[in-house]
């Protein structure tokens, strides 16, 4: 499905997040969400509570990548490193992104970030995750994708993505984003650029998951660099 790529950056630079509606057909986010329970696709489970991250769990893909993964990582990236470098360059960062995204795994792998990334969250009554960045070491891509696998209302109930930013010298703004099934959420890792009267300035970028009432609720991560 072509996506409305224009749209998404001035969204993105507005806004520090944007929706793709559709982006998964609710038949592969089934497939997507059944892989839970194959152990072998994974190399690690975490509990949140144990490390106090929340409540609830999650497991990350070992390599090889599930192709559909795969596939968005290596499709999605081209679009968006043309926004991460752009944003780079506002923010007065140095580093820039290659092309391609196996040009930027293998500057992760090199610098010993070789461990994979993309996870499948799971969420029951009760859950949540706490407001968070995903950043595994020194190479980190500005940008990464959630894309809701369950359908509110009819999996689960409450559980709503969560997104705050902080501004120099005021209080947090909260964001509360809401997803369909096979929807995608594309927003800052970390920081992002904000223009103001006198230049650009970094906003700080946290995300996490609301308390989810009943039901279970299964969310992709495709997150474009590697852990240490």
């Amino acid at each position: 499905m072509p996506l409305d790529w224009p749209t998404i950056a001035h969204a993105l630079d507005q806004d520090g997040y944007a929706i793709v509606p559709g982006l998964l057909s609710p038949q592969a986010c089934t497939s997507l969400a059944s892989l839970y329970d194959q152990d072998q696709a994974f190399r690690s489970r975490v509990v949140m509570a144990r490390h106090g991250f929340g409540k609830g769990e999650y497991k990350y893909f070992r390599y090889p990548l599930p192709p559909l993964i795969e596939q968005l990582r290596t499709t999605l990236y081209p679009h968006l490193v043309s926004i991460a470098n752009a944003w780079n360059e506002r923010m007065q960062i140095p580093v820039r992104f290659p092309p391609e995204h196996s040009q930027f795994i293998q500057r992760c792998h090199d610098a010993g970030q070789q461990r994979p990334t993309p996870l499948l969250l799971q969420y029951t009554s009760g859950d949540y995750n706490c407001l968070h960045q995903d950043l595994y070491g020194e190479h980190v891509f500005p940008l990464q994708v959630a894309i809701l696998l369950s359908q509110p209302g009819r999996d689960f109930t409450g559980g709503e993505f969560v997104l705050t930013e902080q501004r120099p010298r005021m209080q947090s703004r909260p964001r509360v984003v809401t997803l369909n099934q096979g929807d995608a959420v594309i927003f800052a890792v970390s920081t992002r650029p904000v223009q103001g009267a006198r230049g650009c300035y970094r906003v700080n970028m946290r995300h996490g998951v609301s308390q989810v009432h009943s039901g279970l609720r299964h969310t992709l991560g495709v997150i474009f660099h590697d852990a240490l």
